[in-house]
């Protein structure tokens, strides 16, 4: 019988509040959103304003494997909030993960996605071959990268956020009509070569299931599986 994708190569029992922290904070800023506030006792979590249509919060739990109590108290407060808030659990243990979440009530959006590191300074160098072209804007701490087709249609982009020593990228994607073609490889070679730039050495993202393999062939590196699930809608009464 073979090992589960998500348990292989794993090398932690527990994964850091502080590592969940950075990622978060450069997260935010990548998206533009409000700081990040503490949710719930004894720094069980932090809470944010999405501000998505039917994401308007979300809940990061930090102490999911140091403190399994602290993600059901996370779990049953995503519940009985008034809004629709999700729950995201970075985890090593994401079989007791998933118990405590269900328990709740919470319905499991997929647990899939992985929390990745990687060593900046040596990132690997892809340059997007013809007819594609690049562009990189750079506002603040953010930097985005797009990749532009023959008819200077978007085939890929993604964004970086740099805060203090680490870059946290997000939101890196390829058009259907375009993939197989190294531009995933492209974006993120220029997204490291604009954070080390600005003065990053640590990169962090949160990898989906198919960005998981582009990753892991660039060198970065699984730190902990994260599970991702969401309270139940407000009811019609209940809505304004």
């Amino acid at each position: 019988m073979g090992v589960p994708r998500s348990w292989s190569n794993r090398r932690v029992t527990k994964i850091e509040a502080d590592l969940i922290r950075r990622w978060l904070n450069g997260w935010t800023a990548a998206r533009s959103l409000p700081e990040a506030e503490p949710v719930g006792s004894a720094g069980d979590g932090l809470r944010s304003e999405c501000r998505q249509p039917g994401r308007e919060v979300e809940v990061f739990a930090l102490r999911a494997d140091e403190e399994p109590g602290s993600v059901a108290r996370l779990a049953a407060a995503v519940a009985a909030a008034p809004q629709v808030t999700w729950l995201t659990v970075p985890t090593a243990r994401p079989g007791t993960v998933e118990a405590v979440v269900g328990a709740a009530g919470l319905v499991l959006h997929r647990r899939s996605e992985w929390l990745m590191t990687t060593d900046l300074t040596g990132h690997p160098r892809h340059t997007p071959a013809a007819p594609y072209g690049i562009e990189v804007r750079t506002e603040g701490p953010v930097t985005g990268v797009t990749l532009h087709g023959p008819s200077g249609e978007v085939a890929a982009r993604g964004t970086v956020a740099v805060v203090g020593g680490d870059a946290i990228a997000d939101r890196v994607e390829t058009d259907a009509a375009h993939r197989r073609r190294g531009l995933g490889r492209a974006v993120m070679s220029a997204l490291a070569e604009a954070a080390v730039a600005q003065g990053a050495r640590t990169g962090l993202l949160l990898a989906s299931e198919d960005g998981q393999r582009l990753y892991s062939s660039l060198g970065w590196h699984h730190r902990a599986d994260v599970l991702i699930a969401r309270g139940p809608a407000p009811d019609a009464e209940g809505a304004a």
